[in-house]
């Protein structure tokens, strides 16, 4: 298989669009067409979205927000950490290393990272190297995060 590249999406409306394609496209892309509706994103706007394409088809996507030490309760030393959100990939390439790739693009920035897992999808993030955090009621209301440390990061206890 050739190299697989993960690259960083525009917000504009092509992107949006190719979205739809996805089981999990939601109010976070509704709310960013409506963004887009009222004013007119340009091409280098900041965007959370990373994506691997085959040819012109976005095949797998996800979304990677930077989360500042001021808010970190999950790792010690308390620092930035990267929240992961709505991995997916289209059901015709699973299996076949592109989610894998996008959580090692992740990992790349040596940040601790935190996500949310789908239904079914546990066993996924433990071949990530994913971990389930200490719950904690009033941090994760309900969710069941699981966290993933680079070398030298430990769970805040």
């Amino acid at each position: 298989m050739d190299q697989i590249k993960v690259e960083k999406l525009l917000i504009n409306y092509k992107t949006l669009e190719k979205f739809k394609r996805f089981k999990e496209y939601g109010n976070q892309e509704l709310s960013m067409l409506e963004d887009l509706q009222s004013n007119i994103v340009e091409n280098d706007s900041e965007s959370p979205f990373y994506g691997i394409y085959i040819g012109n088809n976005l095949i797998a996507r996800m979304s990677l927000y930077k989360v500042t030490a001021k808010y970190d309760a999950y790792f010690e030393p308390p620092q930035d950490y990267l929240e992961l959100w709505k991995l997916e990939v289209l059901p015709d390439y699973r299996g076949q290393e592109y989610g894998k790739a996008l959580v090692d693009f992740a990992k790349s920035y040596q940040l601790p990272i935190k996500t949310n897992p789908r239904i079914n999808s546990h066993s996924f993030w433990e071949k990530m190297g994913f971990q389930k955090a200490k719950y904690d009621m009033e941090r994760d209301l309900g969710a069941n995060p699981l966290i993933w440390m680079p070398e030298g990061v430990q769970e805040k206890e």
